[in-house]
């Protein structure tokens, strides 16, 4: 890049950072919705007591469900972690955002200054 044609403001990478912080904060409701939609489907019972079987296919995966339903309980955690990086994620665009514009406007000060 020239110093006349200042660069884009780097977009792509924030919005990456955010599907993955919302991808690791979802994950166990994604989970749950998963394992509850797979038995529902299947005619199983899924609870947080007990495995209960579940056949499909001539496989039992009874145990399976039984995981993918208790790792819901993991949202206690993701969720608080992910809406605490979200913030962290909001103050370095807005900050990041804030000192490009300057910069930006620092250069095109500056080439609209030689033109004169």
């Amino acid at each position: 890049m020239t110093a006349t044609t200042p660069r884009k403001f780097p977009w792509i990478i924030y919005w990456v950072v955010l599907f993955f912080i919302l991808m690791v904060a979802l994950a166990p409701v994604g989970s749950v919705v998963l394992c509850y939609l797979i038995a529902n489907t299947h005619g199983c019972t899924v609870d947080e007591g007990s495995v209960h079987p579940c056949v499909i296919g001539g496989k039992d995966y009874g145990e399976l469900l039984y995981t993918m339903g208790v790792s819901g309980w993991f949202m206690f955690l993701t969720i608080p972690a992910g809406l605490f990086a979200g913030v962290i994620w909001l103050t370095v665009l807005v900050l990041h955002r804030v000192s490009w514009r300057k910069r930006r406007a620092a250069v095109v000060a500056v080439t609209v200054g030689n033109h004169s």
